[in-house]
């Protein structure tokens, strides 16, 4: 169900969006953009890294009409592995039982996953075909982290077409709970050690003997 494309960004930049890019002005920019390779297809060390910071995605799909439909997946930080330069895999919890998105990719393999890290404001966009695995449990159990307490119910394989990434204008930045909660701590840790020396400081200077005074005679 693959399409041939002349450029990587033609997954999104169809026709009728060029038609639209070339009416308000930002086709010139995309078409050099274009010539000079277009949008990355593989899996470079960037991505990788910025993926193994990832706790949370969304993952894009539609029906065999075009019906889109938008899934949150999450998961341990990293839990998006990378199997290869082109595939992306994750272990696809047991959640309402809806399998809206499984059921959208029975017919319809073509989907888009979405990446924001709100702490750096950054963004990734990953445009590929998507299906399920549910009949290998050693890719399950390789795909699951130690000590994350959720039932894997099945594995989507993500095979990459084209990923770009976009600036940061209009993302808020956020910051974990947890991380928020470990920044406070080691500032607290700071401050009771800086009162421990001022204290101790203190305490010195009181019990230092006070100075004499000399008186000079004329």
């Amino acid at each position: 169900m693959s399409d041939i494309h002349t450029y990587s960004s033609d997954v999104a930049f169809t026709p009728a969006v060029k038609a639209i890019q070339s009416r308000k002005g930002s086709r010139d920019a995309y078409a050099r953009a274009e010539e000079r390779g277009g949008w990355r297809t593989e899996i470079d060390e960037d991505l990788s890294a910025f993926l193994a910071g990832q706790d949370s995605m969304f993952l894009a799909t539609a029906t065999a009409h075009g019906q889109p439909y938008i899934q949150h997946r999450g998961g341990p930080k990293g839990f998006v592995k990378v199997l290869d330069k082109n595939t992306l895999a994750f272990a696809d919890y047991s959640g309402n039982r809806q399998y809206i998105t499984q059921g959208n990719l029975s017919e319809n393999p073509r989907a888009n996953i979405f990446l924001i890290d709100y702490a750096h404001r950054r963004r990734v966009k990953i445009w590929g075909e998507a299906r399920v695995v549910d009949d290998d449990p050693a890719l399950m159990q390789s795909l699951m982290q130690k000590g994350y307490r959720a039932r894997p119910e099945q594995v989507i394989l993500f095979k990459i077409s084209a990923w770009d990434t976009n600036c940061p204008q209009h993302i808020p930045q956020k910051f974990d709970a947890a991380d928020v909660a470990a920044a406070l701590a080691s500032r607290d840790v700071r401050i009771a050690e800086l009162e421990a020396e001022l204290a101790r400081l203190s305490g010195t200077a009181q019990a230092a003997p006070a100075p004499q005074q000399v008186s000079v005679q004329s």
